[in-house]
């Protein structure tokens, strides 16, 4: 089985206070994690080392940095870099994040620098990608997806590629009203696999978690989950909510 992975990103949410609260709510609950599965905290930079002093202490459970620096070093004020979150002992970061690209305009190009670095310092990357509503209606996001994976993650060997998570985020549907369907889902999870297999063979493909990130909550978590190729979730809202993330962890396939 593929690994399963319940990923949280509080993107730019809750206090140290409340973060940690949170955090100890959660780990208090009976989550059982075997080898298989995952539960990733996606939290903001200055809670890293505290967040991962809770992390340690749960079975399965880690922290991850919501971004990084695609540079390695240098005259980049505000920035952190990979070799920081790695100094720090961070297992996992994201890169690509829907809004990222957007609000930043970051490039598959730019993404493929940050590709590299996590490699360079040890970290397993959770890659986005997704297409807006524009791609969407035309019914170009085959070809969208495709070139984002190939122009950021395409040029890694074998070995290397094996490193990574990709996350599937279906922009039009996340804050919009509209909803995609677990038939939606499961086609695109299933392209993302044709795609990495076309370039890196189906066994490697199969080896490959691919998460979706479209408004999971407790509520559609284990339906989406039991879709064959969904390997867990990117969850934004419904990780600042206890009860709701420990809801979803526990609903990751676990055989």
């Amino acid at each position: 089985m593929r690994k399963q992975i319940a990923a949280a990103n509080w993107k730019m949410n809750l206090t140290l206070a409340e973060g940690t609260a949170l955090m100890n709510e959660i780990v208090s609950n009976d989550i059982t994690l075997n080898d298989k599965q995952a539960a990733v905290f996606a939290v903001p930079f200055p809670y890293l080392i505290n967040n991962k002093s809770i992390t340690d202490k749960a079975v399965n459970f880690f922290t991850a940095a919501q971004n990084c620096a695609a540079e390695k070093a240098g005259a980049y004020t505000g920035e952190v870099s990979m070799s920081m979150l790695e100094s720090i002992g961070i297992e996992y970061v994201i890169i690509g994040h829907s809004e990222r690209r957007d609000y930043y305009a970051e490039t598959n190009k730019v993404l493929a620098k940050k590709v590299n670095l996590a490699l360079e310092n040890n970290l397993k990357a959770i890659f986005c990608c997704g297409e807006p509503l524009s791609i969407r209606d035309a019914a170009e996001q085959n070809s969208y997806i495709e070139t984002q994976l190939k122009e950021s993650l395409f040029h890694l060997s074998e070995t290397q590629i094996k490193n990574f998570i990709i996350a599937y985020e279906p922009i039009w549907a996340i804050g919009t009203g509209l909803t995609a369907s677990s038939q939606q889902v499961q086609d695109m999870h299933a392209h993302i696999r044709k795609v990495v297999a076309n370039k890196y063979g189906q066994a490697i493909a199969d080896s490959i978690s691919i998460l979706y990130g479209g408004s999971v909550k407790a509520a559609n978590a284990a339906e989406i989950f039991s879709l064959p190729d969904v390997d867990g979730g990117l969850v934004g809202g419904a990780s600042l909510v206890a009860k709701e993330f420990v809801a979803i962890i526990k609903s990751l396939k676990n055989s």
